[in-house]
């Protein structure tokens, strides 16, 4: 194993460059350190002035999402070992703007997330204060996998559609829809309905699986978007069914 691996990294700063640069770092190559590791190599002992996002380095909190190799990951779980001898490609996330380096801006994404309420919803919520709402094993499973979302944002660099149609929902928050869709304690469904099934929700997905390849989870969006379509499809065409 070589003694060091080289980071090619994308520098962008607004206020001097008008656009992207790579720029090379040579980083000890250690079997313990992740991407997020040499770039924090990087920041410390080789260039302050290099801007990226993280928090826990444990896969949970979701701000080190990057591109790594052309991939979207998580560059606290990519191991620079992985890439050796390298060099190792660390782009900022693709599909989003860039403010600069390798931080990305994501209003998009925190104003399209409670469009789905992404919380339980009840018809009467005077009657809870005192209410236990228990649920069985079963009902616990029917939608604990995509309550794993960290929203990371890897499905949308992924989503080909996200790319070309910034105004989709996109695949996080669909499946966030379906993690309280599917809850047993929630009465909400009927008011997300009236965002997810639109041209822009679930009927704008191409169903290319890019998403659920890239979480980190196993979250699976591309299956909440094709389950929802069949609710969706149910639920328009019910009423016109009973006439």
């Amino acid at each position: 194993m070589p003694d060091t691996i080289t980071l090619q990294v994308t520098r962008y700063r607004p206020e001097s460059e008008s656009v992207p640069t790579l720029q090379e770092y040579a980083v000890p190559m250690r079997e313990d350190w992740a991407v997020l590791d040499g770039l924090n190599y990087v920041k410390d002992h080789l260039d302050g002035t290099l801007s990226f996002r993280w928090s826990c380095r444990m896969g949970i909190c979701g701000s080190c999402g990057m591109t790594v190799n052309g991939d979207p990951a998580l560059t606290c779980g990519t191991f620079l070992t992985d890439y050796a001898p390298g060099p190792v490609r660390v782009e900022p996330l693709a599909n989003f703007p860039v403010i600069r380096d390798l931080v990305v801006g994501i209003d998009d994404f925190l104003h399209k997330l409670p469009e789905v309420k992404p919380w339980l919803v009840r018809e009467d919520a005077a009657t809870i204060d005192d209410v236990e709402f228990l649920q069985t094993p079963g009902q616990l499973d029917a939608y604990k996998q995509y309550s794993m979302c960290i929203n990371c944002m890897l499905c949308y660099a992924a989503c080909p559609v996200y790319g070309i149609e910034p105004d989709f929902l996109g695949p996080a928050a669909i499946a966030l829809a379906q993690r309280y869709n599917l809850d047993s304690r929630d009465e909400g469904a009927h008011q997300r309905l009236d965002v997810l099934a639109t041209d822009m929700g679930v009927w704008a997905c191409t169903y290319v699986g890019e998403c659920t390849r890239a979480c980190p989870k196993g979250v699976d969006p591309a299956g909440a978007i094709q389950r929802y379509k069949l609710t969706a499809a149910a639920r328009t065409l019910l009423p016109w069914g009973k006439r």
